[in-house]
């Protein structure tokens, strides 16, 4: 069942970590220095921002003397971030605004480097977005002792679901599999979206598998002429393929189940379906 209230908030999110407008076009920009202290300053900022607390508590939270924490609520009142009320020091809307903002950065800085293989294999146009949504997923990258690790870890989570949707610049079930594939699409709802050459291979490789799928309500299969990824959607997860642009084989995979990817996701196959014609008949 849908949920408005969680869709609104996707959507706000996902316009907000898109936004165009970079530092460079608001006018004069912090001083670096200034930067490196909010940076320092990062711990106190998040031990106010779920509750105020009270001078003890800041201590005991931070592990910090007296003295610092008396040093650490001046810095937070003299920039307006921080102010006491009822002998507790609670964040300004300014300073809820400075910790959620620091937030957002560590978060990002932390999934780039975590999904440093995908965002070597996509697309440059697109690697915004991709890094929010699937900052805490499951990352499986090839490797010369498992060369083919994201293929298995697809296949896992195939196998695992009764659904799959997406889209992908090279196939989805690799002629590799052929005999295996006969089985994955057997019992599935699979809609997939493929470059005209893609779909053209597909049939040439396993006609009659995509024939019997399709024939059987099994398979719905579309096209497009340009893709940036590898994208699937099953029951529970949701994942982002890169390829090897030489050889055409997944690079890396990588999935997750949170709210936020499955929204982003589901948005971004409803936009390149909308825009891909479906194949009725065989190339």
């Amino acid at each position: 069942m849908a949920n408005p209230v969680l869709d609104e908030i996707l959507e706000a999110t996902l316009e907000s970590d898109s936004n165009p407008i970079s530092a460079h076009e608001l006018g004069a920009r912090m001083d670096t220095d200034e930067l490196i202290d909010i940076v320092r300053h990062r711990e106190v900022l998040e031990a106010l921002v779920a509750e105020p607390l009270d001078r003890n508590d800041l201590e005991a939270r931070l592990d910090i003397s007296r003295a610092t924490s008396h040093r650490f609520t001046r810095w937070l009142q003299d920039r307006d971030l921080a102010e006491r009320v009822d002998n507790r020091f609670a964040l300004t809307g300014k300073g809820q605004a400075y910790a959620d903002a620091f937030a957002h950065f560590e978060r990002d800085l932390r999934a780039a480097t975590v999904l440093a293989p995908l965002l070597e294999s996509i697309c440059k146009a697109h690697r915004e977005f991709v890094v929010a949504p699937f900052a805490g997923g499951t990352v499986t990258t090839a490797t010369p002792e498992d060369p083919y690790a994201p293929l298995t870890r697809f296949v896992q989570l195939l196998r695992e679901s009764d659904t799959v949707r997406g889209f992908n610049t090279t196939h989805m079930f690799p002629p590799a599999l052929e005999e295996t594939s006969g089985e994955l699409f057997e019992g599935l709802d699979v809609e997939l979206i493929y470059l005209p050459d893609v779909v053209d291979r597909l049939f040439e490789t396993h006609p009659d598998q995509l024939r019997d799928a399709i024939e059987a309500g099994h398979l719905t299969l579309r096209t497009r002429e340009s893709l940036p990824y590898g994208l699937a959607i099953f029951d529970d997860r949701v994942g982002v393929a890169g390829y090897d642009e030489q050889t055409g084989t997944m690079r890396v995979f990588v999935d997750a189940d949170s709210a936020i990817a499955r929204g982003w996701a589901e948005r971004v196959f409803a936009t390149y379906r909308e825009h891909s014609e479906p194949i009725r008949d065989e190339p």
